[in-house]
C-alpha cells in the first residue's frame, strides 16, 4: 500500500487525552503562557465520554491548579460525611475502626464527585484560557523524529475498511506536531505502551500491576440515601479466590456509585469477576440499600496499581508520560485523580521552561524530579508495601502489617524497605486443571444482571464497518493455548462480553471476538495469559458514553 500523505499542524505541545491529567497539563500552560499553542486530543465523543472512576476527590491537585474552583464552579458538591470500613462474611459484616488507620487514609476534606462532570468542567476553563480541544479524535499511532524523538500523532483517521484497508469514505486524518507531546490516555494507553517499550522506560522497575474496576450507578429511595457517606468493604464474595473490595458513595439526588474492584493477579483462571461484583449485590448490606431502587448506568477500566516501585520512568525524547499512563494511583486510598492533576501540572511546567529556553524534542528531565521527589513521590512512597503484601500474605496480614507499614512510613522509615511486586498479572495465572470452576448465581434481573443488559447501560457504539480494534497476534492462540491451559479466561475477564469461545454442531470451537461491546477497560491486554491481545484505538468517537461516570 502507499504510504499516506497527511496534513500537518504544528503547535508548541500536543497533549493526548482529555482526563484529568491531560486538562491540567493544558490549563497550566495556558497560565503560564497564553500565546502557547496547545491541544488536546479526546478519543471519546465528548469529554468524560470515557472517564471512569470512583470517585472521592482528594481537592490537593485542584487547589494547586485552580485555587478559586468553587468560585468558578467546579462540580464538587458533596463533601464527605463519613467514613465507613467493613470485612464482609457471606451474610455478616465486621465494622473496622477507622481510628488506627494512618492520618492518609482520612477522607475528610474530600468530595464525592462524578470525574466525568469534572473533566467537562476543566475542559471548559481550558477553552476559555484558549485551549484547542478535540473530541472523537483517536490518536492511532505516533509520529517519529530523525533523531528518533517523538514529534506527533497522528489523529483523526476514519473510514478503514474491516481489513485495515481505506474504504469508500476514507479520510487520512492530520500529524500534529509539537515540541512536546504529553501522553494522558489513561491506564494502558496504546500510545504509552508503545513508548514505554520502545525507549524501555520500565527497565530496573517492578512489573506494572493491576485491577479491574467495575461501576453503576443507583437511584435509590431517598429515605436510604445519605449524602456524603463513603463505605469501603473487603472479603466476601472474594475471599482468598482474588484480591479487591468495593466501594459505595452516596452522592446528590438520591443517586449511589455502587463499585466493585478485583485485583488483576488472581490465579484461578474460572474467577469471573463481573460475576463477583453481581453477586456482592446480594449481600445485606447492599441489597437493603439498592431495594426498590433502579440502576441507572454501568462501566469497567482497570486500574494501575503497582505504585511507586512500578512507575516506569516518565519521560523520553519529546514526550511524557502523566498520571495513569504511568500509574500514579494510591492503592490504599484508592485515589489517582489528585496525582494526575499534579502530574499535568508539573510536565507544563516543565515543557514551559524548556520552550521559553527554545529547546524541544528532548527529555522533560525536570518533570521526572517534580514527579519523583514533590507531592506525588511522597504520597505513592508511603503507600508502596501495601499492594505487595496483599498479594504476598493475603488479606488479614496486609490490614495489619500495611497499616503498620504506612505509619512508619509517615514518620519517615519502613520497616520493610520497598518489597516487590514478583509476576505479571497475566503470568500470575494458573492452568485451568488446578483449580475449581464457580458455581455463580444466576443474576435475578433486580439486583444483579446479564453483562450484555448492563453493558447496554454503558451506551456503547461502535460502528462494525472498521477494523477490529483488539488485534491477536496469532489467531490460532485462544482455541489451541488459552483454551486447553486456561480455559480460554477470555470470556469471564472481560467485563462488556466481548469474547466467547463458539461451538457448533459438532464443528471444532472457534473464538469470537464481538468488540462492539468493548468498553476501552483494557483488561484483556492486561489479563490475557498467552499476552495475544493488542488493544489499540477504533476510530474517533467510539466506545462508551458515560453520563456523569
Amino acid at each position: 500500500m502507499a504510504e499516506i500523505e497527511r496534513e500537518a499542524m504544528e503547535y508548541d505541545v500536543v497533549i493526548v487525552g482529555a482526563g484529568p491529567s491531560g486538562l491540567s497539563a493544558a490549563i497550566r500552560l495556558k497560565q503560564l503562557d497564553a500565546e502557547l499553542n496547545v491541544v488536546v486530543l479526546e478519543k471519546g465523543s465528548e469529554v468524560g465520554a470515557h472517564i471512569l472512576s470512583g470517585a472521592v476527590l482528594d481537592p490537593c491537585g485542584l487547589d494547586a491548579l485552580i485555587p478559586d474552583w468553587k468560585e468558578k464552579g467546579a462540580p464538587l458538591n458533596v463533601p464527605v460525611t463519613e467514613d465507613n470500613f467493613y470485612m464482609l462474611g457471606e451474610a455478616g459484616k465486621l465494622r473496622i475502626p477507622t481510628w488506627p488507620m494512618p492520618p492518609l487514609m482520612d477522607n475528610h476534606g474530600n468530595y464525592i464527585v462524578s470525574m466525568g462532570n469534572v473533566c467537562r468542567w476543566m475542559a471548559e476553563q481550558a477553552e476559555e484560557l484558549g485551549v484547542e480541544i478535540f473530541p472523537g479524535m483517536a490518536c492511532s499511532e505516533l509520529v517519529y523524529g530523525d533523531k528518533g524523538e517523538v514529534k506527533g500523532v497522528v489523529a483523526g483517521e476514519f473510514g478503514k475498511n474491516p481489513d485495515g484497508t481505506p474504504g469508500p469514505g476514507y479520510e487520512p486524518g492530520m500529524e500534529l506536531h509539537g515540541k512536546y507531546v504529553f501522553l494522558g490516555e489513561g491506564v494502558r494507553g496504546s500510545l504509552s505502551k508503545e513508548v514505554i517499550a520502545k525507549y524501555d522506560l520500565s527497565a530496573g522497575k517492578e512489573p506494572q500491576k493491576y485491577g479491574l474496576g467495575m461501576k453503576e450507578i443507583w437511584e435509590i429511595d431517598p429515605d436510604k440515601h445519605k449524602p456524603g457517606s463513603v463505605t469501603h468493604t473487603m472479603g466476601w464474595p472474594l475471599g482468598g479466590n482474588a484480591g479487591g473490595g468495593s466501594f459505595i458513595y452516596h452522592l446528590d439526588n438520591n443517586q449511589v456509585y455502587v463499585g466493585f474492584v478485583v485485583h488483576l493477579n488472581y490465579k484461578n483462571p474460572h474467577l469471573f469477576p463481573y460475576m463477583e461484583f453481581q453477586r456482592f449485590k446480594h449481600h445485606p448490606l447492599v441489597a437493603d440499600l439498592l431495594k426498590g431502587g433502579k440502576r441507572v448506568a454501568y462501566g469497567a477500566r482497570a486500574i494501575t496499581e503497582g505504585g511507586w516501585q512500578s512507575l516506569p520512568k516518565l519521560v523520553a525524547p519529546g514526550v511524557a508520560l502523566l498520571g495513569c499512563a504511568a500509574g500514579m494511583v494510591n492503592v490504599p486510598r484508592i485515589k489517582g485523580n489528585h496525582n494526575a492533576m499534579l502530574s499535568g501540572k508539573a510536565a507544563a511546567e516543565a515543557a514551559f521552561d524548556a520552550i521559553k529556553a527554545e529547546r524541544g524534542g528532548d527529555e522533560l528531565s525536570a518533570y521526572e524530579e517534580a514527579v519523583r521527589g514533590g507531592a506525588i513521590g511522597a504520597d505513592l512512597k508511603k503507600v508502596r508495601n501495601v499492594k505487595p503484601m496483599w498479594s504476598k500474605w493475603g488479606l488479614t496480614a496486609s490490614l495489619a502489617l500495611g497499616g503498620l507499614d504506612m505509619w512508619t512510613n509517615t514518620l519517615g522509615f519502613s520497616l520493610f524497605g520497598t518489597l516487590g511486586h514478583g509476576k505479571t498479572d497475566a503470568a500470575a495465572t494458573e492452568d485451568a486443571s488446578k483449580h475449581t470452576p464457580f458455581d455463580y448465581p444466576k443474576p435475578d434481573g433486580k439486583l444483579s444482571f446479564d453483562r450484555l443488559t448492563n453493558v447496554s447501560f454503558s451506551m456503547t457504539n461502535h460502528e462494525e464497518n472498521q477494523p477490529c480494534h483488539l488485534r491477536l497476534k496469532d489467531p490460532e492462540v485462544p482455541i489451541s493455548v488459552n483454551l486447553p491451559k486456561y480455559a480460554e479466561p477470555a470470556q469471564r475477564y472481560c467485563p462488556a462480553g466481548v469474547y466467547e469461545v463458539v461451538t457448533e454442531d459438532g464443528k471444532d470451537p472457534r473464538f469470537v471476538i464481538n468488540f462492539q461491546n468493548c468498553v476501552h477497560c483494557k483488561t484483556c491486554d492486561i489479563k490475557d495469559p498467552s499476552q495475544n491481545i493488542n488493544w489499540v484505538t477504533p476510530q474517533g468517537g467510539d466506545g462508551p458514553n458515560y453520563p456523569n461516570m
